[in-house]
């Protein structure tokens, strides 16, 4: 083996193809045979370190599941992967931050946590620069912002959504369902920021979260991240069609409308289709007065 390969730094071994790190030389030797494609799959390409690491890969796609959860009964390719799943059911979690003392049952929840103090943003989007701490988070933002593939739909009107929590959102339109409940009286909302405001505005729980610059007042941190993003002049949502360039995911969505000959909106008086739902519900109003006054002209003759 090449030993320009070999980079050593502190008391870690580095692989300089991928930059993985193993606390001796010989793991890092061994580690190298992934990339040597020694031992690789024949089915998907994935390249393993060993034969036996190999063999038990192949379970994935000859469906061999030899180890089963006692308690579940759910059925694993590896003792190592039924070994983790077990702490779902004892709540063990080994993996502790030093920072804030959050636990976690697996190193990779604690490696992804850490970047909350790190401020690390590995994954950054090649269409806007935008830089997320987790791979999913990356995967949401290019299908929420940037692509216009709609996956889920509605059961009651095939009305199509981005994301399954656009969807659920969706869907309390046509079931009128108040799933948070306030604890002191008999309120109910349907977005659990609806229940923080409440609980903050009428019952004095919880805790306000003031912007330092202009004093405004959130009840929920996401909400005073958009806020924030005017102070700041941050405009993550970039259109594609035109320079513009918006603070929300809100805002670049009724933006991208006025690029679209779609108009999903209509007039339940007099049927004319409008892009807007604010266009709409004002014309609504106009329209149905109208339709008010004409109708009482003819009876009255």
């Amino acid at each position: 083996m090449n030993r320009h390969k070999l980079k050593h730094t502190g008391d870690m071994y580095s692989c300089t193809q991928c930059e993985k790190c193993f606390p001796t030389e010989q793991y890092l030797r061994m580690h190298l045979d992934v990339h040597s494609g020694k031992y690789k799959c024949t089915e998907c390409g994935k390249c393993l370190s060993n034969n036996q690491n190999l063999t038990v890969h192949r379970r994935i796609h000859s469906g061999d599941k030899p180890f089963e959860c006692a308690v579940c009964n759910k059925r694993f390719a590896e003792f190592s992967t039924l070994f983790k799943h077990s702490r779902i059911h004892s709540g063990e979690k080994p993996y502790k931050c030093l920072e804030c003392d959050k636990a976690f049952s697996q190193s990779g929840g604690l490696a992804i946590h850490m970047r909350v103090h790190t401020g690390d943003k590995p994954y950054k989007c090649s269409l806007c620069d935008k830089s997320f701490a987790q791979s999913s988070q990356l995967e949401t933002h290019k299908r929420y912002v940037h692509s216009n593939k709609r996956l889920y739909d509605c059961y009651y009107c095939g009305k199509l959504f981005k994301t399954i929590c656009g969807l659920k959102r969706h869907v309390y339109t046509h079931t009128g369902s108040k799933l948070f409940s306030c604890e002191h009286c008999s309120d109910c909302f349907k977005h659990r920021y609806q229940l923080q405001t409440h609980l903050l505005k009428s019952h004095s729980q919880g805790t306000w979260l003031t912007c330092e610059i202009c004093k405004k007042k959130f009840s929920c941190s996401s909400n005073l991240k958009k806020h924030l993003r005017r102070h700041e002049g941050g405009k993550p949502y970039v259109c594609c069609e035109c320079p513009m360039c918006f603070c929300t995911a809100a805002e670049f969505k009724r933006h991208m409308l006025s690029h679209s000959g779609c108009k999903r909106f209509f007039c339940g008086s007099c049927g004319t289709y409008f892009k807007y739902k604010d266009t709409v519900t004002s014309h609504f109003k106009r329209c149905s007065a109208q339709l008010g006054y004409i109708s009482m002209l003819a009876r009255q003759d």
